[in-house]
């Protein structure tokens, strides 16, 4: 292992404001789950994504399990997802004791694949049984098609949020990432395009969901002069502190999409030429913030897969990472092929539904995440690409 600094694949990159936001918090002695910056961090998001009402909060994750939680989505439910995602986007269904249905990926886009989508949709129908709610990811910055998803969910009644972790900065036909959902979720992670240390955003365009969401999350507690609860709710809410960072960190967000975005053209000008190179294509009706740029291998070709190309760069300290795998593969999923079969959901015991898979197979399988820090300099970027290109035997 090489002794040099360690490149991570999408570290925080601080801009500068970020310690005076925090400052500002500590003199005013709002070292809690509320106070101004976490107002202000909110309307700053507002007037970035175009929604109108948001609520801060821990993660993400917490911010998808309001969302079903307000949708009433309970143990005689099914929730459709992505099956190409992060854990954190499909958690929350279990949470809720409902049964997760894995939707294959678009060869296209890598992100949900609508006509699968509306086929199990059609099945659904025919067996009485719709979905409470569907949840396309944004993957790796990129939208999902969420005006095709909205037409054919709204079709059926269904709802549609928006898994929106990745994507904040992103446009779908010239608008914001997750807009037209009846609710989208930011993520606010350590390695995202920007960070709070940990955190994330639920917004909508509805004032009663995120009330009711804002409500939940700061334990349900009713009003009252005393703490007096009528149901359970979650401390979920963001603290001022983290959302002091969230607003210097929001500052530099187009400098760090333009950033995102030149090293993923970086990358695909200096390994196009490889036989077996390519990487995961832009949609033609959006502009992905290229949060990680992800090479797709054909290893016949390029004559090395993605582990091995893998393992070389870490033998010199650089993080990459396959795509993520699948969640109809996960072990804590047990996928069900007898519908016939009584099943229950616990936190133990995960029974799901696939629709389709190959094509999630096939990229988790071909596809790597490539270093793509903002802070990244050329000269590292041109030592990770020298590495790929020996694996090939080219200089």
């Amino acid at each position: 292992m090489s002794e040099k600094k360690r490149l991570f694949l999408s570290p925080p990159h601080m801009g500068g404001e970020e310690l005076n936001y925090v400052k500002q918090a500590f003199e005013s002695n709002y070292i809690a789950p509320l106070g101004p910056m976490v107002d202000a961090f909110e309307e700053a998001i507002k007037e970035k994504t175009g929604f109108t009402n948001a609520v801060a909060l821990a993660s993400g994750t917490a911010g998808l399990h309001l969302a079903l939680r307000n949708l009433g989505v309970g143990p005689a439910d099914e929730v459709f997802a992505s099956t190409l995602t992060f854990i954190g986007s499909v958690s929350p269904i279990v949470f809720q004791r409902a049964r997760p249905v894995f939707i294959d990926s678009d060869l296209q886009t890598w992100t949900l694949d609508p006509e699968l989508l509306a086929q199990e949709l059609h099945c659904c129908q025919k067996r009485g049984r719709l979905p409470k709610a569907v949840i396309p990811t944004d993957l790796y910055g990129q939208c999902a098609d969420i005006d095709k998803i909205l037409a054919i969910c709204d079709s059926y009644g269904v709802a549609v949020i928006s898994d929106s972790a990745e994507s904040l900065g992103a446009l779908y036909q010239g608008r914001h990432a997750g807009l037209g959902a009846k609710a989208a979720v930011f993520s606010f992670n350590g390695n995202k395009i920007i960070t709070t240390s940990g955190g994330g955003m639920l917004v909508s365009d509805e004032a009663r969901f995120i009330e009711k969401a804002r409500f939940l999350s700061q334990q349900a507690r009713d009003n009252a002069p005393h703490y007096q609860h009528s149901q359970i709710g979650y401390n979920y809410r963001m603290s001022n502190i983290a959302a002091a960072i969230g607003l210097g960190q929001l500052e530099c967000l187009d400098q760090r999409i333009a950033r995102k975005r030149e090293i993923f053209r970086y990358y695909k000008s200096a390994l196009d030429d490889l036989p077996g190179i390519s990487f995961m294509p832009e949609a033609r009706y959006g502009r992905s913030n290229y949060w990680l740029t992800v090479m797709l291998v054909n290893p016949a070709k390029f004559g090395a897969d993605t582990h091995t190309i893998r393992l070389a760069l870490e033998e010199h300290n650089i993080e990459s990472r396959p795509v993520w795998k699948p969640m109809h593969l996960q072990p804590v999923f047990s996928i069900i092929e007898d519908e016939t079969k009584h099943h229950h959901t616990t936190l133990e015991k995960c029974p799901a539904r696939a629709v389709g898979g190959h094509v999630a197979e096939a990229l988790f399988k071909n596809g790597l995440c490539l270093p793509s820090g903002t802070a990244l300099s050329e000269r590292q970027l041109e030592s990770i690409v020298m590495r790929i290109r020996r694996l090939h035997g080219v200089n």
